[in-house]
């Protein structure tokens, strides 16, 4: 089974939609803030290794009633219209060698361990034939990046290229969680982040 669940991914990237984002210098983790700029390079470890460049451009944040409201659309309609919801938000931009530019739609940031963790989600980049040939990793909309910094602006992360996300109830509280579900076996890697002043 090619899609699964990452247990490990549910906590790393539950803060997307749902978890308090509360950082140094934003007020309640929303709004527009002076643009950061960060490069490095994803690196695929679940084939063939290949590796990408990118530039990261964060220009805003997801507020905490913002991300309230993503889920509550999620819960609701589904991952489609949480996309038509989201599809206009201009919160910087990644851009990745070889590939065009795309807008970030949701920007969180927490701490962990001290440190800045940044998750960004974005649509992801798809290819004609695949759009065109209707096939199962078009329900796979999205792109999800996790990057923790350190004090010195460098850090490393996780990336996942092809992201379903929706809400499932827990079988044991009854409460609905959000889930995101990796299309590939696992999640490539984050590596040699660096802050561009």
């Amino acid at each position: 089974m090619k899609g699964i669940i990452v247990a490990s991914l549910l906590s790393l990237f539950g803060l997307v939609f749902s978890s308090p984002a509360r950082a140094q210098g934003t007020e309640n983790g929303g709004g527009r803030i002076g643009p950061e700029v960060y490069t490095g390079t994803i690196i695929n470890v679940g084939g063939p290794m290949v590796s990408t460049g990118f530039t990261l451009r964060i220009e805003g944040r997801t507020s905490d009633q913002e991300a309230t409201a993503y889920r509550q659309i999620l819960a609701d309609r589904g991952q489609d219209d949480l996309l038509r919801s989201i599809y206009k938000n201009r919160l910087g931009y990644i851009a990745a060698t070889g590939q065009t530019r795309r807008d970030l739609l949701v920007v969180r940031e927490g701490q962990l361990d001290g440190q800045r963790r940044i998750i960004v989600a974005f649509e992801r980049w798809q290819g004609f034939f695949e759009l065109r040939g209707g096939y199962r990793s078009v329900d796979y909309p999205f792109s999800v990046m996790e990057i923790i910094i350190d004090a010195n602006g460098k850090g490393t992360g996780t990336f996942i290229g092809l992201a379903q996300v929706k809400m499932a109830r827990d079988t044991s509280s009854e409460l609905l969680r959000l889930e995101i579900e990796n299309f590939g076996s696992f999640p490539a890697k984050v590596m040699g982040v660096a802050r561009r002043d």
